[in-house]
């Protein structure tokens, strides 16, 4: 491959790429909207620590063409690189080829089938213990609580950690990882260095190596003592094999483990809090909600069935996406679209500008969930998981989540919005979260009995 092949990619923003690097980690929605708006649907940033281009591309043709790429054809792990020194060389993230699909086949009935259901209950249960606790008639913010009902439904239903003191242990080191992580700069990797410990990586690094510790207590005791009875997803893992009968190792759990934690705690938390923004002020669209979800009966089933909330779930997800776009690095030249991009590039499918074509979604700026009652969208146009054969194995379970919550929260709160509070979008580390962790104000709360009554 020569040099000069990756300069045959689409012009970019003009920036020096320091600027870009800095205007990426503050503000990448307003850089993808600048560039869209003055290049069209397909772009190229250069950042400092990226040896090779980035296409961002906007055009549902192309990005369906990008979820269809083969193993052979293109890398997402590699792509993932700068994500390895937070998740382990074993994460499904950063691998590629058979061994991606060999792990990704073990572990995907975890997310899947009858034990959706049990997981259900325990997420509902889990949102109603936090909602007991919530203030009333006081400014909170409301991306917290969500934090702590995503943690702890991963401690029970993916991790199979229990209450005790090793639960508390184990919620309050991540809590305190995952904060310290939270801060952009640490996704640079000249600003990785422990020093001793008192910089925030080693702090970091060091909470997550005590963290790891734990998980790996609990995977030995899985090991020595048999997972039958149990339906976390680390039972699962343990007891899947692959097709020469190999089990996962420890550091391959452990890994895993780590990733579903850092990918899916986060990001569903922040999700659920967009959610509530949106709908918090819509009293109309929360009445029906509210009227909807009471025809469930607190069944997890029924309200994975739903279709307003379900709308809701896609509404948040489409409007205000968790990330901003999934990379994958390209082994041999490709065509997408109109676009022939050389191999050794990196096409990136933003899911912000998809998500924002109005020749996809009318008002696009509107919160609208009854849209996808006449709209189905292709998997190359709502795409907060990414696609093909990388989209997040634990989409499913991150919906169905997001669902519980929600119907667990409006069945019992009305809140609005804190007033006088403009909500922005910030960067918390991978994740685009709302400005002060959403101020709210709860203004009626049923206990659970009530909720039952009604």
């Amino acid at each position: 491959m020569q040099s000069s092949d990756l300069e045959s990619v689409p012009p970019g923003p003009g920036w020096p790429p320091a600027l870009q690097l800095y205007r990426w980690i503050r503000t990448p929605f307003e850089v993808l909207e600048h560039c869209h708006a003055r290049l069209g649907d397909a772009f190229t940033l250069r950042l400092p620590g990226m040896p090779v281009p980035i296409v961002i591309v906007s055009d549902p043709a192309a990005v369906k063409d990008v979820f269809a790429l083969g193993a052979d054809e293109a890398s997402a792990g590699k792509a993932n690189l700068p994500l390895k020194p937070f998740l382990g060389e074993h994460s499904l993230l950063l691998l590629d080829g058979a061994e991606h699909m060999r792990q990704r086949k073990m572990m995907l009935p975890a997310f899947h089938g009858e034990r959706m259901n049990a997981y259900g209950r325990a997420m509902l249960e889990v949102a109603n213990a936090s909602i007991d606790l919530w203030p009333m008639h006081r400014v909170f913010a409301v991306h917290r609580p969500m934090q702590g009902i995503t943690l702890q439904v991963i401690l029970r239903t993916v991790f199979g950690v229990e209450d005790g003191a090793q639960f508390e242990e184990l919620a309050d080191v991540l809590t305190r990882a995952l904060d310290i992580a939270a801060s952009p700069m640490l996704l640079l990797p000249f600003l990785q260095h422990q020093l001793r410990g008192y910089s925030p990586w080693g702090r970091f690094k060091r909470l997550m190596g005590r963290a790891g510790e734990l998980l790996r207590v609990e995977i030995r005791r899985g090991r020595s003592q048999g997972t039958a009875g149990r339906t976390d997803v680390l039972a699962m893992m343990l007891g899947a094999r692959d097709e020469r009968g190999e089990p996962l190792t420890e550091d391959e759990v452990h890994d895993e483990l780590i990733t579903l934690l850092v990918a899916g705690h986060e990001t569903t938390a922040t999700a659920l809090a967009w959610a509530l923004r949106f709908i918090a002020p819509d009293r109309p669209l929360a009445r029906r909600l509210r009227d909807e979800i009471a025809t469930a009966d607190g069944d997890p089933l029924k309200i994975a069935k739903l279709e307003l909330l379900d709308g809701a779930v896609k509404e948040a997800l489409r409007l205000q996406p968790v990330i901003p776009m999934v990379g994958r690095l390209l082994a041999e030249p490709a065509t997408f679209g109109k676009l022939r991009l050389p191999a050794g590039a990196v096409v990136a499918p933003s899911i912000y500008l998809v998500h924002h074509r109005p020749d996809l979604y009318p008002e696009p700026e509107r919160f609208n969930p009854d849209r996808y009652a006449t709209f189905k969208p292709a998997t190359w146009e709502l795409l907060p998981f990414g696609g093909g054969l990388r989209r997040c194995i634990g989409a499913a379970f991150a919906m169905y989540e997001m669902k519980m919550v929600l119907a667990a929260v409006l069945s019992r709160v009305e809140m609005q919005l804190a007033g006088g509070h403009r909500v922005r979008t910030v960067r918390r580390g991978i994740t685009m979260t709302p400005s002060d962790g959403l101020p709210v104000v709860v203004t009626a709360k049923k206990g659970r009995s009530e909720r039952k009554a009604a």
